[in-house]
């Protein structure tokens, strides 16, 4: 059969493989385009389009699914969905489309589906002050191969702005000769296969240290992990049962970590590995780091995904001069 004359359903697979192959997307992204892509399906059953071919899909199908999205309570919450999620829905779909032009398929460009203006205020940035920082690094001991682990991750989250992935990924080859550095600058592949050099600073290559004189000497643990599980049997729950034959420790493993260390050094519960990154960007924007470099820090392909750190600036001085600043008319 053409590819023009394939129902849209149809193009699922074909769409996935190029998302892999010519975009170089990563297997979660992939996966994600698909459960969004799910949803657009199931609309076109309840619409009786399950039949409709890529250029028949018009503008007036498009409004009616936006409709759709906009009425539909989430399974998870009972709330209708936001409009941030509603936008995940609709830039799978652009992405399906962009698939069509690519491969030279009539459609409607994927320009034509706009996007929501979601809330992108200070509510969807969650951080921790430097003080908090300080309380959350200082409530561990690091008297044990354990505690020295997780004070090297926690060092290394706030000093180099990881996501979490990128950092359950780096290998103890990244980390050698380190005995006399102060600080270290390591090209890492971020998402969407995106290169970029984070910079370890002096504190944090030093609890790395001390942590890779006890990796180092684990001989039994077989894996070019950086960050391994000293005690898988002992402490493996049933869904890290994979861990059993990589000690490289998972991103589930790491936000318990965290998470530990938060509960016991009284911050927010809301802490997360990526709050030790929203704190990262945050620092760096209270000192005066301009957008452009924080962009590239952070490995944001898009400034409009750095720009959410504004807002927190900008609340921050507006506390300020509503602290400092008088009207001329009050004494």
């Amino acid at each position: 059969m053409n590819n023009s004359n394939k129902p849209i359903k149809q193009h699922l697979q074909d769409f996935l493989d190029f998302c892999e192959v010519e975009k170089g997307l990563r297997k979660n992204t992939q996966e994600n385009y698909k459960n969004y892509l799910i949803k657009f399906f199931s609309w076109l059953d309840i619409s009786k389009n399950s039949s409709i071919l890529p250029h028949q899909l018009t503008s007036e199908h498009i409004w009616a699914y936006r409709l759709y999205l906009s009425r539909t309570p989430s399974p998870a919450t009972g709330k209708l969905l936001g409009k941030g999620t509603q936008n995940y829905y609709l830039i799978a779909l652009r992405a399906l489309l962009g698939y069509f032009v690519a491969k030279d398929i009539q459609c409607t460009p994927p320009d034509k589906i706009a996007l929501a203006k979601a809330d992108r205020g200070l509510k969807s940035i969650k951080f921790l002050t430097l003080d908090q920082i300080a309380k959350l690094l200082s409530s561990i001991d690091p008297k044990d191969d354990i505690s020295i682990r997780d004070r090297a991750i926690l060092e290394s989250f706030f000093s180099t702005g990881l996501r979490i992935a990128e950092l359950v990924a780096l290998n103890l080859e990244q980390f050698e000769n380190l005995k006399n550095r102060k600080d270290l600058e390591l090209g890492i592949i971020g998402k969407g296969g995106k290169p970029r050099t984070v910079y370890f600073s002096e504190r944090a290559l030093e609890y790395i240290k001390k942590y890779l004189e006890i990796r180092n000497a684990a001989k039994s643990m077989h894996s070019k992990a950086l960050f391994i599980n000293f005690r898988p049997s002992a402490t493996l729950s049933a869904g890290d049962k994979s861990e059993k034959a990589d000690p490289r420790l998972t991103p589930r493993s790491i936000e318990r970590i965290v998470k530990k260390y938060a509960l016991l050094s009284g911050i927010p519960v809301f802490t997360t590995p990526h709050t030790l990154r929203h704190s990262y960007a945050t620092d760096l924007m209270n000192q005066g780091v301009d957008l452009r470099s924080i962009q590239e820090f952070l490995g944001h392909s898009n400034i409009a995904t750095t720009q959410i750190y504004t807002h927190v600036t900008n609340k921050r001085l507006r506390d300020i001069h509503h602290q400092f600043h008088s009207d001329p008319d009050k004494k």
